[in-house]
This record gives C-alpha cells, sequence and structure tokens, in this order.
C-alpha cells in the first residue's frame, strides 16, 4: 500500500512515517518498480505501535528501544516493564514540576492587583530569581523616576 493509505490506517502522518525513516526508528518502505514506498500490513502495525507509544508520552529514543524489544522474542517482560517504569516516573517528575508552575503562577496572579496601575509581580518576578521575594509595590529596577 501507498504512504497515504499507510498513514490513514495507522494514523501516523505521511510526514512522520518519511521521519521515522529518515532517523531509523523504522525500516525504509520496500519500493515500487516506479520508485514510490510500498507499505505491508506489517509495516503499518508497526506503525500502530509507534503512535500508540507516541499517546503515552514515549520519546523516539524510548520508542526505539521497546520496538527493540517487541521484535526480539526472546526478550526478559521484566526488561519492557522496566522502561515502562522509567518513563512512569519521569511522568511523575514532570508533574510534580508543572504543579510546582502552576502553585508560584497562582500566587503571583493573586498578588497582582490587575488594575490601570504599571507595577506587576507576575513580571517582577519573572525579573529576579529570588523566589521569596517580597512581592509588595516597588519601583523596577530599570524603570524611569
Amino acid at each position: 500500500m501507498n504512504i497515504g493509505r499507510a498513514s490513514k490506517e495507522s494514523g501516523v502522518s505521511a510526514k512522520m512515517i518519511r521521519y521515522y525513516e529518515q532517523t531509523g526508528l523504522i525500516p525504509a518502505a520496500d519500493r515500487t518498480a516506479s520508485g514510490y514506498r510500498d507499505y505491508s500490513d506489517t509495516d503499518v502495525n508497526m506503525l500502530r505501535f509507534v503512535r500508540r507509544a507516541r499517546d503515552l508520552g514515549f520519546s523516539v529514543a524510548e520508542i526505539g528501544d521497546l520496538l527493540g524489544l517487541w521484535r526480539d522474542e526472546t526478550r526478559e517482560s521484566s526488561e519492557v516493564k522496566r522502561l515502562a517504569q522509567g518513563h512512569v516516573h519521569e511522568l511523575e517528575r514532570k508533574i510534580k514540576d508543572l504543579q510546582d508552575m502552576v502553585n508560584t503562577l497562582s500566587v503571583l496572579i493573586d498578588s497582582c492587583r490587575g488594575d490601570h496601575r504599571p507595577h506587576c509581580p507576575i513580571l517582577q518576578r519573572l525579573e529576579t530569581d529570588q523566589e521569596d521575594e517580597d512581592l509588595s509595590i516597588r519601583r523596577r529596577a530599570g524603570a524611569i523616576a
């Protein structure tokens, strides 16, 4: 089947299929006599695997590892589990980091009057690295008096 049909059946855009081939994540498709890519049902199944792994947030490198394990019938499931657990830990770290960002922004939003005056604690915090800085009204360091 051509790349358009493989894209439709797998849910992976033709552009991403070409990218995955170019980077070596998936093997290059066979070619027809006229030079067009020709994908098999096995290729489409592999593309679905890649799409599902991407949907779960795995990186391209991790997907490469997963594909290697998927193809290796002598693998131990403990290897797959270890990789998935590592990914979960990374996702949990990212969730914590995002929650910290939400908390910080919420404090800043609460401290901003949002009125006609130019003072803005949100911009003030972006200007400095000090997280425990007093957010009371003060003139910006580079402001003109």
